[in-house]
């Protein structure tokens, strides 16, 4: 069997550190490991509408703002080949005779779907495209038989479902789907970075967020703004670096050889945090490091991004190859599935 990924993001917005830290930056690892036939990296503007069907200027314009961040960040067009979902229609199709494999009971069940639905405050108007998202995402993970699929932990309960539905579908007609499975980030600070603000999730609705795109000056702000231990008061304080932003982001970000370069008086983040513990340590001088680790670990992504941005027909052009590319391969997917289905009438 061969080693296939399938990735990718909702154009709804520039993406941030959230999405960097909790699958962009496994999959261009993952990307140039060398252990991996194809990678196929999808700009979901077609689940972008479901929530987004009366602003479509809004995801048009975000699919240049993806992918500038998808190349700026080291996905090369080279070794993954970077497609625009709604140029795909065959997985609407897929998605279409999967809805036939999965009951709405447990559609409302989905823990992700249910968190997105109170997020979004849909009350009783539930667009029906966004219900049945982890219905199309099966379709788009098994038209190019992933099955490996880069995920934030909040996205580990839709790869469930689509475990289930290809499981599902190989019962019914025979061995056809590959049933794909989840590469959480190695870092378990990664799995689910909070919003600036300490809320649980980084959110581009929430306004918690700092982007790839972010000026320096716009990252320093956003660091030193941060919610920290609301019970840590005076310097001299013991705090807590378990549900601390700030920490939480140096888990994820900050290396020994950082502690060399701009704090050397700690050896490492442990005993950083064993000193914010005991008391004794201002959250500024936190911060103050986090806001040099953020600076050297996003300039460079930014300085690639605006030299990307400077050609943007080049960007637009690799997005129209990448989706042919996508096309050809799923159109082969969906005609196996037709014929285990034996609605292939006339041999095609």
């Amino acid at each position: 069997m061969k080693n296939i990924i399938l990735t990718g993001d909702r154009p709804t917005g520039k993406l941030h550190i959230g999405h960097y830290v909790g699958s962009l930056r496994r999959r261009v690892e993952l990307q140039n490991s060398g252990k991996f036939d194809k990678v196929y990296v999808m700009i979901a503007d077609a689940q972008a509408l479901t929530d987004n069907f009366d602003n479509p200027d809004k995801v048009r314009a975000n699919i240049t703002e993806v992918a500038l961040d998808y190349l700026a960040c080291g996905l090369d067009p080279q070794k993954s080949t970077i497609f625009i979902q709604s140029h795909i229609e065959q997985l609407t199709e897929l998605t279409f005779y999967y809805m036939n494999l999965v009951t709405l009971a447990r559609l409302e069940r989905n823990p992700t779907v249910k968190a997105e639905l109170k997020q979004k405050n849909f009350g009783g108007s539930i667009p029906m495209g966004f219900l049945t998202y982890p219905v199309s995402q099966t379709a788009d993970i098994t038209a190019f038989k992933a099955n490996t699929v880069p995920v934030g932990e909040d996205q580990l309960p839709m790869l469930e479902q689509a475990r289930e539905i290809v499981r599902s579908f190989n019962g019914l007609y025979g061995e056809t789907l590959v049933e794909p499975k989840a590469v959480l980030p190695e870092n378990k600070s990664c799995l689910r970075l909070p919003g600036t603000d300490g809320m649980a999730k980084m959110s581009k609705s929430l306004g918690n967020c700092i982007y790839l795109s972010d000026s320096a000056d716009e990252i320093k702000r956003k660091v030193m703004s941060m919610y920290t231990d609301p019970n840590h008061i005076k310097v001299t304080d013991p705090g807590d670096t378990k549900n601390n932003p700030t920490f939480i982001y140096l888990d994820a970000f900050s290396t020994d050889e950082h502690f060399q370069r701009y704090l050397p008086e700690y050896a490492n983040l442990e005993e950083l945090k064993a000193h914010y513990e005991r008391g004794g340590l201002g959250d500024m001088k936190v911060k103050r490091l986090l806001n040099e680790v953020m600076q050297e670990t996003l300039e460079p992504i930014r300085l690639k991004r605006e030299e990307f941005a400077k050609d943007l027909p080049a960007v637009w052009e690799m997005l129209k190859k990448g989706s042919e590319v996508a096309r050809e391969v799923a159109g082969q997917t969906l005609s196996e599935v037709k014929k285990a289905m034996k609605i292939d009438y006339f041999g095609v």
